[in-house]
Order: C-alpha cells, then sequence, then structure tokens
C-alpha cells in the first residue's frame, strides 16, 4: 500500500483564496443593495453598456434645459415685475395729469412735479432691475447699468434738455419771458423733443444721454429646437416715450406759462405716456409667451427625462430580492470558510504527539 504526502498549507491557500472572492463579491452586491445598480455595469451590459452611456447623455442634456430654463423663468419672472413697476408708474402719472386738468394752483403744480419726479426715480431704478448679477434691461450687454438717472446733479440728460429749451426758445425756463410762450410754439418744442427721445441711431439723444443699452435682447434655449426671448431692452418704444412723457411733464408742467400752453403741455404729456403704457405692456405680452413656451418646454422635458429614466433603470437596475439572497449565500460561504481555515490552522503533528 502507497501513502501520498497532503500538505494543509495547499487546502489554506485554496480557502483563503476562495474567501478573498467571495469578500469582493459581497462588496459589490452590498453596494448593488444600497444603490439598486448593477456594480460593474461592463461586466453586466456587455454589448449594451454603449446604449446606457447613450442613455445618460441624453439625460443629462435634457436636465441641463431643465436647468436653465429654471434661470430663464425666473429671469422672465423679474423681467415682469419690474415692468409692471413702469405700467404702474406711467397710470399714477396719468391719475395725476387727469386730476392737474384746468388747475393754475402753484402749489399743486408743484406736487405734481415731485411727482413727476417720483415716476421718473421708479422708471431708472426698474430699468436698472438686476438678477443674478445681469442688468434685465441692458440687452445682451447685461453687466452694464442700462439707464443713467434724468435726476442726477450731474445728468447729462438733464443738460441736453435745459440745452434745447434754451436753444429753441432764446432764453432759459426762469426767465419771465417763459409766460409769452404761445400754445403752437410748445407744440413746436415738443416735436423737437419727440424727434430726439425717438432717434435709435447711436448717436441720438437717447443713446448717448440716457441708456446704456444694447438693442438686441437676450435668448435662451429652452429645448432642443426652441429659442425665445428672455429678456427686454430699455431702449423700446414704451421706455422711450415713458421717459419723455415724464420729461416733459417734470419741466414744463409747473413754470410760469399761460394756461392754454399748460393745457397743450398737460396733454402732450398724457398722450406720451398713453402710448407708453401700451409698448410697456406690449413688451409684457411679449415675456409672457415666452413664459408659457418655457413652461410647455419644461413639460415636454420633464416626460422625456421620464422615460429616459425608465429606460435606463431597466438596463441597470438590480433585483432586490435575488441581490439580498445573494449576500445571505456569500455571508454563509464565508462563515463556513473562516471555520474551515481556523480548522486547518489548528492541525499539527505536535498535537499528537
Amino acid at each position: 500500500m502507497k501513502t501520498s504526502f497532503v500538505s494543509n498549507i495547499t487546502m489554506q491557500t485554496t480557502l483563503l483564496r476562495t474567501i478573498s472572492e467571495a469578500q469582493s463579491e459581497l462588496m459589490d452586491r452590498q453596494k448593488e443593495i444600497v444603490t439598486l445598480r448593477h456594480a460593474d455595469l461592463g461586466a453586466e451590459l456587455g454589448a449594451k453598456t454603449a446604449r446606457t452611456l447613450n442613455l445618460h447623455r441624453d439625460l443629462q442634456r435634457l436636465q441641463s434645459l431643465q436647468s436653465t430654463n429654471s434661470l430663464t423663468t425666473q429671469r422672465l419672472a423679474a423681467s415682469q415685475e419690474a415692468l409692471g413697476q413702469v405700467s404702474e408708474a406711467a397710470n399714477t402719472v396719468m391719475e395725476t395729469l387727469v386730476a392737474l386738468t384746468g388747475t393754475e394752483s402753484k402749489d399743486q403744480l408743484d406736487r405734481t412735479k415731485e411727482g413727476f419726479g417720483a415716476a421718473i426715480a421708479l422708471f431708472t431704478s426698474a430699468s436698472n432691475t438686476s438678477f443674478s448679477g445681469e442688468y434685465l434691461f441692458a440687452g445682451i450687454d447685461t453687466d452694464v447699468m442700462p439707464m443713467n438717472s434724468y435726476l442726477d446733479p450731474a445728468s447729462p440728460a438733464k443738460a441736453t434738455f435745459d440745452l434745447a429749451f434754451q436753444t429753441y426758445f432764446t432764453f432759459a425756463q426762469d426767465d419771465a419771458q417763459v409766460a409769452d410762450i404761445t400754445p403752437a410754439e410748445m407744440e413746436g418744442f415738443i416735436l423737437e423733443l419727440e424727434t430726439m427721445f425717438m432717434d435709435t441711431s447711436a448717436a441720438g439723444t437717447w443713446a448717448t444721454d440716457w441708456s446704456n443699452a444694447s438693442d438686441q435682447n437676450m435668448t435662451s434655449r429652452i429645448s432642443n429646437s426652441e429659442v425665445v426671448q428672455s429678456s427686454t431692452n430699455a431702449n423700446t418704444d414704451g421706455m422711450r416715450k415713458f421717459a419723455l412723457g415724464a420729461v416733459i411733464g417734470y419741466e414744463l408742467l409747473n413754470l410760469n406759462i399761460g394756461t392754454e400752453t399748460r393745457k397743450l403741455v398737460s396733454d402732450k404729456s398724457l398722450e406720451y405716456i398713453g402710448s407708453a403704457i401700451t409698448g410697456v405692456d406690449s413688451e409684457r405680452s411679449l415675456l409672457g409667451v415666452s413664459e408659457a413656451r418655457v413652461e410647455q418646454a419644461n413639460i415636454s422635458l420633464g416626460a422625456q427625462s421620464s422615460i429616459l429614466t425608465t429606460s435606463i433603470n431597466g438596463l441597470e437596475m438590480i433585483d432586490e430580492n435575488e441581490i439580498a439572497t445573494r449576500i445571505t449565500t456569500l455571508q454563509t460561504q464565508l462563515e463556513l470558510a473562516y471555520t474551515l481555515t481556523a480548522q486547518l490552522q489548528n492541525m499539527s503533528l505536535v498535537n499528537y504527539l
């Protein structure tokens, strides 16, 4: 009878290798039970890995659009709020002008001037509204404050108005000859002011004295195929006419002019302010259309994201019950391997001598 040499070191090595493999797999299965995803997508999906990567890329693009749409929605809402303030200021001025009809009271005329000054201040503040560090009414030049203050002592717009008055009438606003200005002369001066304010060229009064804004509005991509206007600018007709009507009322209504001439000033200011309200509300409507399109785009993006997520989950998600059973099996195998290893380590001839 022949005996063979058997080494318990070989058996221990085999068990240790089994323990190492079981521990590695157990870590993967425990990771899967937490993430509910396969630990190694490449090994599990094989040729389908490219598909899941493409789905993830598409989902990230949709999520990026949803994120930027959130900012676009906030920008549009802030723009609507600022335009609403301008519209409210214009309506307040119109009420003031209507109430002023026929009055020659110096105190009331002075209070009216104060009211126009408050409207101009609100108009300037609203025009310079910023959101996330960007000026909403600066067009594409979002880092530039769009509107200069007419009420600033060093205002170039105020200096231009005074010069225009002096040039047209050949005397200053505080001159006694102001009382002799006829309605026709005042109308001629106001029409000249309108030409100055409505000049859309870079050399025009509006561009040089009032506004630093770009005429080109901000646009935002809200879906793979849609781009919307996401802002307006301080150079629109509504903004210009509000400034014109407000300045006419602020500068001319309380001058020492005749009743008929004052009525003409009031009527012209009322006309421009009315046009301003129409123009501002038109801009608000355009932004409202953009808000509606963004909302619809978000609904579509949400539906697409849901479909992609379902497809990704179908490829990557695990069967929790199956993984839980596998974890239990691995833990049992490890406990048995630990027990056998301990027993092998205690096998020694010394124990039998």
